[in-house]
This record gives C-alpha cells, structure tokens and sequence, in this order.
C-alpha cells in the first residue's frame, strides 16, 4: 500500500515538472534593422522570434553569418534547424513558418534621376541592383534569370547603396527599413546617403519567414515556432524595434 502510495506521488511530481527547455540555435545574417550582432535584441525579426520561442519554454541562439553561409548552413549541417528572414519560395529543401513579420519591398534610386513604371516590363532599359543570393519577388527574379531585365550582382545592400548614390546603377532592390537604417547608421554611405529615395512604387509589403530544414528536426521546431507566434504580438515587437 505506500510502495503505491509512493509511485502515486512520485508521479504527480513528474507529471507538474516544466518540460525541459532547448536551445534552438539558428544563423542570420548583418541585415539591420531586421537582424544584427550588436542591434537592440539582435533586431526586430530576431526579437519576434525570440518571443515566439521563449513564449513555449525554449530559449533561442543566433548566430550571424554572411548570407550564403546563412543558407547553406542550414541546408548542409544538422545542428541547424532553419534560418531567418528569409522570403517565401518555392523550394524542395526547406519548410517555412508562419509569418513573422512584414518588410515594404522596392527599388532605391537616386534622387536626381526618378524613374517612373507601371509594370517590371517598363523597366528593360534599366539595370537592376540586386543582392547576390536574395530572393526579391517572383515576377522580377524570373524576368532577370530569363534575361528580360537586366541586373547587376553585389554581396550587400551597401554596396548597391553607393552605386545608386553615384548613379551607377538606376535602381536597386532594397527594404525600405533597410534603406532607412543604413542611410542613418552606415559611414559608408555618408557621401551619397543624400541621394538615396525610396521609388514612390513598391515592389510588395513583402512577409518575412523562417526557413526550416525539410527534415523531422526542422518540421519540429516549425510547429514549436508556430506554436509560440500565435502566443505573441508580432506587431508590436515589429513596430517597437523599428521605431514606427
């Protein structure tokens, strides 16, 4: 009777234990004011996801890469479930969560030389700055894998910043939250930032996505994730970091 008692009671305790907390560790990329080593709670995409996990009992690391070792640690090393802000796409490799945040996509130009368009077909005379290894909007990168628009590949949002601001280039494909961090906070662009506007045309409010693994590990912490952003005011934390 109390070796009953015993297992009865023992249970009870096991049972009212908190499950134990894991480490959910992800890479990112320097992307300011979205993602950044040194921004406040690491940026705006990384506090959301942050509070997406916290809110289900696991904690989050982030480590910070360039952007195509971002995406190929993920897809080539285990310890990695996924990464993030990643864009939607269609792709055999990975599993995206439910949205984590928006970002208003477009064109930078320069202030001298405004460019007016209706449609990506408009802009065939143009060359397009674009990120090598970001994925932007369907329609514009299919129309520059098939030839259509013309573009020119750099490895970050700065460097396509400064061509623009020397009129270089036309246009270059940006967040506008982007635009705005960089023109206040990079030294880089202290020369041109004056030069630097948003095109009056947005691409899209584009959403913002982890990207998971395609595996048990990944498609595990999706749901964990999900879970937890149904838990949390994704907006405010968005608009609290962003200074909207």
């Amino acid at each position: 009777m109390l070796k009953h008692l015993f297992t009865i009671i023992f249970s009870a305790l096991f049972l009212a234990l908190p499950a134990r907390a894991d480490v959910l560790t992800m890479p990112s990329l320097e992307w300011p004011p979205y993602s950044g080593k040194n921004l406040p709670d690491q940026g705006a995409s990384v506090a959301v996801v942050r509070a997406a996990v916290q809110a289900m009992g696991h904690e989050l690391n982030v480590e910070f890469y360039p952007w195509s070792r971002t995406v190929y640690l993920v897809k080539n090393d285990a310890q990695y479930a996924g990464y993030f802000p990643e864009y939607h796409y269609e792709t055999d490799e990975l599993v995206f969560s439910d949205p984590i945040g928006t970002g208003p996509l477009g064109f930078v130009e320069n202030v001298n030389q405004p460019i007016e368009w209706s449609t990506l077909d408009d802009l065939t005379q143009h060359t397009i700055g674009v990120v090598r290894g970001y994925v932007n909007t369907p329609e514009l990168d299919e129309r520059i894998a098939n030839g259509t628009l013309k573009s020119s590949a750099v490895t970050s949002d700065t460097q396509n910043l400064q061509k623009v601001g020397r009129a270089r280039i036309p246009l270059a494909v940006v967040d506008a939250n982007v635009l705005d961090y960089l023109k206040e906070n990079d030294p880089a662009l202290s020369a041109v930032k004056a030069n630097l506007q948003m095109n009056k045309k947005l691409l899209v409010d584009k959403k913002l996505y982890i990207a998971f693994a395609d595996n048990a590990e990944g498609q595990k912490w999706r749901d964990i994730v999900n879970q937890g952003l149904k838990k949390i005011d994704i907006e405010q934390i968005m608009k609290q970091h962003l200074g909207e």
